[in-house]
């Protein structure tokens, strides 16, 4: 039976690293989530590869009938959601189903999947540390960098609610330790 890992983490934790580490990991069969959202395609973005996108009335009926795990509005007019027969199509083809989302889907994905699902939490070993990150990465103003590091700390009170913690002090150590955390809850019943 296929299961779902959520992934929940403040930026600049390292999150995506992480998981990028572990997608290649043919033992996992490991697949992200492909979520809908009514924003333009951006790029070389495919639509049904890396996006569902859908119109705004098209968003709407799929929220009428019901046809969303989770869903929120991200931006004004700028929804992005989980459509049940996205996830189950990725079920039926053998996939386990990565989730990269906030706190809040991530509650509501694990309340939606039970048992089938482990909540994974990236933390950073301190906020100190993560604003260091942030501000090494000089993509954002340092305005932006508060922003993220309030966002960061609100976020970080959600982190006993996971299944599981893994701070990341240690980049290589917290991608071994996810790694061994997905393949053990992969190989119960």
């Amino acid at each position: 039976m296929s299961k779902v890992i959520i992934f929940c983490a403040p930026s600049g934790s390292g999150k995506s690293t992480i998981i990028n580490s572990l997608m290649p990991r043919e033992e996992l069969h490991l697949a992200f989530s492909i979520s809908a959202t009514t924003r333009s395609p951006r790029g070389d973005e495919r639509d049904g590869v890396e996006y569902l996108f859908l119109s705004l009335d098209e968003f709407r009926k799929h929220v009428a009938k019901e046809d969303f795990i989770e869903y929120e509005q991200v931006y004004l007019g700028c929804f992005y959601g989980t459509l049940k027969s996205q996830v189950e199509s990725q079920f039926a083809a053998g996939q386990n189903v990565v989730f990269d989302v906030d706190v809040h889907g991530g509650m509501r994905l694990k309340e939606y999947f039970g048992d089938r699902a482990l909540s994974l939490f990236i933390q950073p070993p301190s906020i100190e540390e993560l604003r260091r990150r942030l501000e090494g990465r000089a993509t954002d103003a340092p305005e932006k960098i508060d922003e993220r590091i309030a966002r960061a700390e609100y976020e970080l009170s959600f982190a006993p609610r996971f299944d599981r913690v893994v701070i990341n002090d240690d980049l290589e150590m917290a991608k071994a330790e996810a790694y061994e955390v997905i393949k053990k809850f992969l190989s119960e019943d």
